[in-house]
């Protein structure tokens, strides 16, 4: 069996209806039990109130009832708006308030929840989704993703990426971020499995290594972040993961560093590099780390290139997408749209806001965010470009710079954070010996304006709920520790 997400059905429901779709730490739930459970779902919202073109909040974690939800919506035509309970829960009401929704599918309880707004069909209606990323003006942003887009993305899964009969996929990352897409859909589009890892889970090491062994994971998709962080584990290998035979990454800039560490680890298995904002479903750009790329070794690897449905173009250093898995517009933001959005041969158009580069083989090249982009001395700097020299440091796995800035948003100087590929002591640290020449090491590999001004080593970065480095966590542990210690050491 499949779940065909053209039509939003099961399909070859006579194929194997026995095997797992959907793999949580309690037990399984074959593909003739999720087919009966999202029918017993859609029956019960129907009666409850939903119908087609008015969102419905969905609240939980890693639950399958939360997948169930989903599944049942795509169903109805109810554009489903996932929200994970570590949000608070006056973000949650007012994600309900902005999507106008009536009603709320509460995943850990199995319960429909009068949210106390008054539902109103969507202005855009044929939505899949909403899914709501931080705002700059403190309300958080819906992006409108319609149907056609999640046909799309499934199909290049299916078609493009040769992950073999069945693959079981780690689910790991919150259902509120969009690159779980990539699990859950992918899994159910090939007639997979999605082994859903709740945090409880990921946080016992043990616990979640026997689990991804005991579900026989065959695709790992996750931020580098996440991946460098299991690398600290020995048993992080194919001894312990015999299955595991793709890895699959994005939200973050890959280096050979890392990729290096894996294949050392895991020889057999390959590694795919994606790219793409939440308002372009989940991913646009992609490349598989051949043996060409290897040897060249770039610091970071290519995102790659557009994939079939799409357009990539680079316009005055910023990434620009078009293409009919773009999204519909920001809900309710026509100022927003305004100013992001365009059209291209007919296709709807997103401007990124990513700054990058195109070879002539199309590859792209990720060069940071204009928003992360700092002014020191006069100099225009990269943070991403920074993070991606420290992390060539020896004995490095990763880096990350943070700026620190004045109350009038000065920048005064420039940090930097480094991850060692070895276990040690929680906190922030010195350097350590091996890294005594850590200045002229950067010097090699950019200008002198852009070497931070103090090296701090944390092992373990504070990752967000996205799972990439934690800048203003990072910050905010230098800045305490700096308060605890008035006699501060250069190093």
């Amino acid at each position: 069996m499949h779940f065909d997400f053209d039509r939003f059905e099961f399909a070859d429901e006579h194929a194997a209806p026995e095997r797992a779709a959907v793999i949580d730490p309690a037990r399984p739930l074959s593909w003739a039990a999720l087919a009966d459970a999202v029918s017993t779902w859609t029956a019960a919202a129907i009666e409850a109130g939903a119908r087609a073109n008015v969102p419905l909040v969905i609240t939980g974690h890693k639950e399958p009832a939360f997948l169930v939800a989903m599944l049942g919506c795509l169903q109805l035509g109810v554009p489903f708006v996932p929200v994970d309970v570590v949000n608070p829960a006056h973000r949650i009401a007012r994600i309900g308030e902005l999507v106008r929704a009536g009603l709320r599918y509460d995943a850990q309880a199995r319960a429909f929840v009068p949210t106390g707004f008054d539902a109103a069909p969507l202005a855009e209606p044929g939505l899949a989704y909403i899914m709501f990323t931080s705002g700059s003006t403190g309300d958080p942003k819906g992006v409108q993703i319609g149907r056609e887009s999640l046909g799309l993305f499934a199909r290049w899964i299916r078609d493009c990426l040769a992950l073999g009969d069945a693959p079981v996929f780690m689910d790991q990352m919150l259902f509120s971020f969009d690159f779980s897409l990539f699990n859950w859909v992918g899994a159910l589009a090939t007639g997979g499995a999605c082994a859903l890892c709740p945090r409880e889970v990921i946080e016992d090491r043990e616990r979640f290594a026997a689990y991804l062994a005991r579900a026989r994971v065959n695709v790992w998709t996750s931020t580098p972040s996440f991946a460098r962080q299991q690398l600290l584990d020995p048993s992080f290998d194919a001894g312990h993961l015999p299955d595991l035979r793709a890895f699959v990454f994005g939200a973050e800039s890959l280096t050979p560093v890392l990729a290096e560490a894996l294949w050392s680890r895991f020889p057999a298995s390959r590694i795919i590099n994606s790219y793409g904002p939440t308002e372009a479903t989940c991913s646009t750009t992609w490349v598989e780390i051949d043996a060409e790329l290897r040897a060249s070794a770039p610091l970071p690897f290519p995102i790659g290139r557009a994939k079939p449905y799409a357009e990539v173009f680079i316009d005055d250093g910023e990434i620009c997408i078009a293409g009919d898995h773009v999204m519909r517009g920001y809900l309710n933001r026509a100022d927003l749209n305004a100013t992001r959005m365009f059209v291209r041969d007919g296709k709807r158009g997103y401007r990124t806001g990513d700054l990058g580069a195109m070879d002539a083989r199309g590859l792209v090249t990720f060069r940071g965010r204009r928003d992360d982009q700092i002014k020191l001395h006069g100099y225009r700097i990269e943070l991403a470009e920074v993070d991606a020299a420290l992390a060539t440091l020896p004995g490095v796995r990763a880096g990350a710079a943070v700026a620190l800035k004045r109350p009038d948003g000065a920048i005064v100087r420039m940090i930097g954070f480094v991850d060692p590929d070895a276990e040690g002591p929680s906190g922030l640290l010195p350097p350590p010996p091996a890294l005594a020449d850590w200045r002229a090491s950067l010097g090699r590999r950019v200008p002198p304006y852009m070497i931070p001004s103090e090296l701090i080593v944390c092992h373990g970065f504070p990752l967000t709920q996205t799972q990439k480095a934690d800048r203003k966590a990072l910050e905010r542990m230098y800045l305490d520790s700096r308060m605890r210690s008035p006699k501060e050491s250069k190093a």
